[in-house]
């Protein structure tokens, strides 16, 4: 376990950008638009006379809430902080998909392979702390990034109607950042299950491409797809189209990114209100999604994928 700790250390240590700069940076460069926005619409409003009108709208914040009021309070900024993670989770998906895509190509290409090779480390152990780095130790780091991003957004907002008379800082005893983090570090072992085909896809590109993974792996199973399509503008109805880009295509590529298990239904809910969105984002409304066999069916494909990228890894050292 001391041996696996440290082979998920280094490749923090190796990919930090990606891991925590990618995250931090992107909160950062969210929290100045919306600080750039805030101040842009205060010179607007006061070029124009809007914020005497913004005043006479916001001042219903600044008395004792209702029940409802305040619940209908607390979701919003309970939503407000998942959208900061959404984003960031966006960007969480870029990164261990190239991350995945690169981490066994790159030891070829570099050749420190032979280095790595020489050492007492099994191949199972590497390549398993490199799926560990990705689809758990990631997104820690981007939940927690997301967050913070969130609270500090918050802080931002209240600030700004500070500056017109509004105390609004009694409504931030509303909010539950902990339960936000609890629901969301609570998803990270289902994204690292829903994410195994992808991962396990990835890997394998990334094992046995002797140069440019990313055609093989992003090309390859849309050609097939094409071919299938054409298969069923030929008449061969018995070819399937429609579920191998869902549940082939989509699964491969596409679960790296946090959330992509939610449905359409899922998404109309969140667009709904807080409240509705409150439901779909919470733990158990999340894994509910492991009742349905494409899930576990993924899993076991993308475990296959995986045996068969430590496999490539044990017998393939030339790029």
């Amino acid at each position: 376990m001391k041996t696996f700790y440290w082979l998920v250390k280094r490749e923090f240590w190796e990919h930090r950008g990606g891991f925590l700069w990618a995250p931090v940076i992107t909160g950062g460069v969210f929290l100045l638009l919306n600080l750039m926005g805030i101040i842009g619409g205060e010179v607007i409003g006061a070029q124009h006379g809007f914020h005497f009108l913004f005043n006479d709208r916001i001042h219903i914040l600044d008395h004792a809430l209702t029940a409802e009021e305040a619940a209908k309070a607390g979701a919003f900024m309970d939503v407000m902080m998942y959208s900061t993670s959404f984003i960031i989770s966006v960007v969480l998906g870029f990164v261990v998909f190239f991350y995945c895509l690169g981490a066994l190509y790159d030891d070829r290409r570099d050749r420190s392979l032979l280095f790595w090779k020489s050492l007492p480390l099994s191949d199972t152990a590497t390549v398993l702390a490199k799926v560990v780095a990705g689809t758990l130790l990631a997104p820690f780091i981007a939940v927690i990034c997301g967050v913070l991003t969130g609270i500090a957004m918050l802080l931002l907002f209240t600030v700004a109607l500070s500056f017109h008379g509004i105390g609004a800082w009694h409504l931030l005893v509303y909010a539950h950042p902990f339960q936000v983090i609890v629901n969301l570090i609570g998803s990270i072992p289902l994204y690292a299950m829903w994410a195994l085909p992808a991962t396990g896809w990835l890997l394998l590109c990334s094992a046995w491409a002797r140069s440019k993974p990313f055609l093989w792996a992003a090309v390859l199973p849309v050609v097939v797809g094409v071919m299938l399509g054409w298969f069923n503008l030929m008449g061969t109805h018995s070819v399937g189209g429609g579920w191998y880009w869902k549940d082939v295509v989509c699964r491969i590529l596409l679960s790296v990114f946090p959330g992509s298990w939610l449905g359409a239904s899922s998404y109309q809910s969140v667009s709904s209100g807080a409240e509705h969105a409150l439901d779909v984002l919470d733990l158990g409304s999340a894994y509910s999604v492991m009742a349905a066999p494409s899930f576990w069916i993924g899993a076991i494909a993308g475990l296959a994928l995986l045996a068969a990228a430590i496999w490539l890894r044990r017998w393939r050292d030339d790029t």
